[in-house]
């Protein structure tokens, strides 16, 4: 584990201009373009080509998260601005039962010039189909997150709340404020759950016309959920990857899609880097059932360093047997967890055999999942991207990567 620990995050950096940086998507998604890397061969072709370059048979997983309208404003009376951005529920602590709330809830909370807001509540008026609704916040303690309670009056669930009074949060290297045209482009297609406060951008290049034609092209379909936090915009600012605490997000996989993963010989093609560690999770999953059968179901997490603290010698097929199994046996459709697992150069892959994804930030934690990945052969992907005139991060182009 130490070796891994030991990484220096200085190997993982590159220049990217800031002309680079996609500050808006194509009018078409599908007409991106598409970096094909296969075996250390590079080449390119556009997004709309992309099923036709898929392994035959493939099982291929969808992060279907919703990203919410977290961000909040609210004016104090001196005229100062504070901004309230939701980051996970609190309590109630379930993404479901926290928008179903009519009254008041709390969430975890980072909180934007947040030494002009020491004590007391802020308040603003918000209409909703025509009738005007008081949302009132609290905080209730305060540090690098805060939990805030929400209240409001009226009725109106709080995902009507956000949808009325929230803003999108597009990510902070775009340099802009939202826009309308945000709150379209800055979903996928298939988006459906909500809960992220940032998009699975890999997924931004997908049509109706593009699903389509991996269909026709005989490749299964599934989707699992991350909720994407603003963690995943976190440099890591510390010379060794040790010091860099990986933050934590939720996921939830249905068992249907458990015992299809088996079917397809525990092998998948993974959309995006959220799609990844939502699967390579279920395997420490699976191997922390097998060891400990009476496990409680909330405590099925995965933290940090699990892949490197010891050896892992159980199959994959056998880890997530033992999963279904167990959820089965509790009476559980789905499994719910939280995972912190931190894929770095040196970990083993152990479900995910190809990965569609865009062109990350130097010095990020998804720059060394996909180091991890192409064993080591990132900078031949990136040389390539930037000399073909790539364009990076969220609303930029795409790759699919096939060690």
């Amino acid at each position: 584990m130490k070796e891994i620990q030991n990484i220096a995050i200085a190997e993982y950096d590159y220049p990217l201009p800031d002309e680079r940086i996609a500050k808006y998507p194509l009018a078409q998604r599908d007409t991106s373009k598409l970096l094909l890397y296969n075996g250390g061969t590079v080449s390119e072709d556009t997004f709309s080509s992309l099923p036709q370059y898929l392994p035959q048979g493939s099982l291929m997983i969808f992060n279907n998260t919703k990203v919410i309208q977290a961000r909040l404003r609210f004016r104090k009376e001196t005229g100062a601005q504070v901004e309230v951005f939701c980051l996970e529920p609190e309590s109630p602590a379930d993404y479901q039962l926290i928008f179903q709330q009519t009254s008041e809830c709390v969430w975890q909370c980072l909180v934007g010039n947040s030494n002009r807001w020491k004590s007391g509540t802020l308040s603003q008026v918000i209409n909703i189909g025509g009738h005007d609704v008081t949302l009132t916040v609290e905080r209730l303690t305060t540090g690098a997150v805060n939990n805030v309670r929400f209240s409001w009056d009226g009725g109106y669930s709080f995902a009507e709340l956000l949808e009325a009074a929230g803003e999108l949060p597009i990510p902070p290297y775009l340099n802009r404020r939202t826009e309308e045209s945000d709150n379209t482009t800055y979903q996928t297609v298939y988006s459906k759950v909500k809960g992220s406060v940032a998009a699975p951008t890999a997924g931004l290049h997908f049509t109706p016309a593009v699903m389509e034609a991996i269909d026709c092209a005989g490749i299964s379909r599934d989707e699992v959920t991350l909720h994407v936090g603003a963690g995943t915009f976190k440099p890591v600012k510390s010379e060794l990857i040790a010091e860099h605490e990986m933050h934590e997000e939720y996921i939830e996989v249905r068992v249907e899609l458990l015992e299809k993963l088996i079917a397809a010989g525990g092998r998948a093609v993974a959309v995006g880097t959220t799609s990844v560690r939502t699967l390579e999770s279920l395997y420490f999953i699976g191997e922390k059932v097998l060891q400990n059968p009476s496990i409680a179901p909330d405590a099925l997490n995965v933290s940090q360093w699990t892949p490197y603290e010891c050896r892992h010698t159980t199959s994959t097929i056998d880890a997530l047997q033992a999963l279904v199994d167990y959820l089965k046996k509790h009476g559980l459709a789905a499994l719910h967890a939280h995972t912190q697992i931190m894929i770095a150069p040196g970990y083993t892959f152990r479900i995910v055999k190809a990965i569609v994804t865009n062109f990350h930030q130097p010095k990020s934690t998804l720059l060394l999942l996909v180091s991890a990945f192409v064993k080591g052969d990132w900078k031949n992907i990136y040389d390539y991207a930037l000399a073909h005139d790539f364009r990076f991060l969220s609303y930029g182009d795409s790759s699919l990567l096939i060690p």
